[in-house]
């Protein structure tokens, strides 16, 4: 059996190892609980979150058994709202998470397999985004770009995969350097085997590790980015919903029940996949590594 197909089967082997994280095992609760609300929102919505009230006297509505989380501003039910925006947050995150970490892993890899010219200008421009203040340069290009759904995942994806490359280099130096490695290529193996069935399947804990990760940041920056206005107003996601509930005033009228939902959604989701992340990388990360080097 080949060094992939044995690290594949450890990554279907790993719960063993992991549940002895408790908090590795709560995140993976929390995480399923709030997306199998998310994806049964058409069953467990009780009105249309984008139907408005015609009149006043559905608007800033407190919690009750007809709208369990209240009403905002122009009486849209914000449990509804809760669980499709959940979709759109959780879509952006997954989504650009899966970008960042792809084209952080194909750079690493490349970058500390081949070196030279190729390891200095991919480091070189890692260097330079790094270094870059992360949050005003997401405004900026988000705002010049215009807001939307993809807009936020394009601007992840475009600076986001530094991190995760430079990991994946130092992996990548570390593994080459392995016997086997030099067996193969010393049997005449092609660079795209060599790196295919030896290195990435000696940094593919830290690529799910970096990727749960990503998911965590994404979502964080998708909340940011939407409550400062660089959202797509048309698509509800839990940070266009702090946004409208911070423009129309709900801090003012008192509506706790329009923020606090989605402000505690956000945080419970960040918590949950920082559990998982962690554990990943305490865990499992370091399970590979020992591992490999056997």
């Amino acid at each position: 059996m080949s060094r992939f197909k044995e690290t594949i089967g450890l990554l279907f082997a790993w719960w063993p190892e992991y549940k002895k994280s408790k908090m590795g095992v709560a995140g993976i609760v929390i995480v399923v609980i709030m997306v199998m609300a998310i994806l049964l929102a058409p069953v467990l919505a009780t009105h249309d979150p984008y139907e408005y009230s015609a009149d006043l006297s559905g608007t800033w509505l407190p919690p009750s058994f007809s709208h369990l989380l209240g009403t905002n501003s122009v009486g849209q039910d914000i449990w509804s709202s809760l669980l499709y925006a959940g979709r759109i947050s959780l879509a952006i995150g997954v989504i650009a998470a899966i970008g960042a970490t792809l084209i952080g892993t194909i750079l690493g890899v490349i970058a500390g397999y081949f070196g030279g010219l190729a390891d200095e200008i991919i480091t070189r421009i890692s260097d330079v985004l790094l270094i870059l203040p992360r949050i005003p340069l997401y405004i900026i290009i988000a705002f010049l770009v215009g807001p939307g759904f993809w807009t936020i995942i394009m601007v992840v994806v475009s600076l986001g995969w530094t991190r995760n490359a430079r990991q994946i280099r130092a992996q990548t130096l570390s593994c080459k350097q392995y016997q086997f490695v030099e067996r193969s290529r010393s049997q005449g193996a092609s660079n795209i085997h060599i790196m295919w069935n030896h290195i990435l399947p000696n940094v593919a804990g830290l690529v799910i590790a970096n990727f749960v990760l990503e998911v965590v940041t994404v979502i964080m920056l998708e909340a940011g980015l939407s409550f400062l206005g660089l959202g797509d107003p048309l698509h509800k996601s839990w940070g266009v919903m702090l946004h409208f509930a911070q423009i129309d005033g709900s801090f003012s009228h008192n509506a706790w029940w329009w923020w606090l939902p989605p402000g505690i959604c956000i945080a419970l989701i960040g918590t949950a996949f920082s559990f998982i992340g962690n554990t990943l990388n305490d865990r499992f990360v370091l399970r590979l590594g020992k591992r490999s080097s056997a």
